[in-house]
């Protein structure tokens, strides 16, 4: 008897799942953003909120909760209805918050279900036009010779930037000081006033400053050269074969949320990177679409997170 309650749940449930996939969706979807409107992210959310508009025949809503390094966003997302309604577009500090904040916050792997990877963007070094360091071998030399002296500004402690920075350190073997912002713009700020060397920041961020003449790139730390800046080489080729840190941004949703409404977010999603609507808008800001099968985008989260934890602990990264 037992038995065959279970099998009518289970059946009752399969019902259920597929009677919400026919009719999803029916109403207005919400991807949350952990960071501030403007930002790197946000502008991603908002491109692929309106491809997603199009294709879903339905209204997307880009909903910003800044705070804590993303874990606010992330702790909403867990806690809503896992119905498909409520989704979050994630970038690296998914991965790395797990490591760097204690207690844990959250497991990946049980608190949420992976989507869709969407792109990346390089993580880039900056300073002035006409700063010191005019390119990654002349930072190189005076860091070795002047360790922790030099200055660099990033969006925070445990940011992408910050960590990939503290990548480069430990592949080159120099030390630079870290000096922690509440985001790009005010470090930006600093640096063209001359209160810092340079910045590590998502191209993103850097962009528009680079074109008005006022930033120079040293180095793009992708695994490619910028589409935008093809010109500046990256750090992989400038002497650390095999160096590569970039900014990635990915669909996940609460974990309970149906599989057949997950793979039916996939597929649109993966429509939605192949419209050259989206390349070019990803593009424009220096990134680029890259869509993989979900369980490439589960391996590289969890990846990701052995990659943090390592750094975390070898390096002693605390949070702001």
């Amino acid at each position: 008897m037992k038995k065959l309650q279970q099998l009518i749940s289970i059946i009752l449930l399969s019902y259920a799942s597929i009677s919400l996939a026919q009719n999803y969706p029916n109403k207005p979807i919400k991807i949350y953003v952990g960071y501030g409107a403007g930002g790197a992210v946000d502008l991603v959310a908002r491109s692929l909120a309106k491809s997603l508009t199009t294709s879903l025949n339905q209204t997307i809503i880009v909903e910003n909760k800044p705070g804590a390094g993303a874990n606010i966003a992330t702790k909403q997302t867990i806690e809503s209805p896992a119905d498909g309604y409520t989704l979050m577009l994630a970038a690296n500090a998914l991965s790395a918050n797990m490591a760097l904040y204690k207690p844990q916050p959250y497991n990946v792997d049980t608190d949420l279900i992976p989507i869709s990877l969407v792109g990346h963007v390089p993580v880039v070094l900056a300073t002035t036009v006409g700063g010191k360091y005019q390119s990654l071998k002349d930072l190189i030399v005076a860091a070795k010779s002047q360790p922790d002296l030099i200055t660099y500004g990033s969006p925070g402690n445990g940011a992408t930037p910050h960590m990939a920075v503290k990548f480069f350190e430990q592949a080159s073997g120099i030390s630079l000081k870290h000096v922690p912002y509440k985001g790009g713009p005010p470090a930006i700020t600093d640096l063209i006033g001359g209160q810092i060397d340079l910045v590590a920041m998502n191209l993103l961020e850097v962009a528009p400053q680079v074109k008005s003449g006022k930033l120079k790139i040293i180095a793009i730390m992708s695994k490619k050269r910028s589409l935008i800046f093809p010109e500046v080489p990256t750090v992989a080729e400038s002497g650390f074969p095999g160096f590569e840190a970039a900014v990635w941004y990915g669909i996940v949703a609460p974990i309970k949320t149906p599989e057949t409404v997950v793979e039916l977010l996939y597929a649109e999603i993966q429509k939605s990177l192949a419209t050259p609507d989206m390349k070019e808008r990803l593009a424009s800001v220096g990134g680029e679409v890259t869509p993989l099968p979900r369980s490439e985008f589960i391996n590289l989260l969890k990846s990701e997170f052995k990659r943090y934890d390592k750094l975390v602990r070898e390096a002693n990264i605390h949070p702001d």
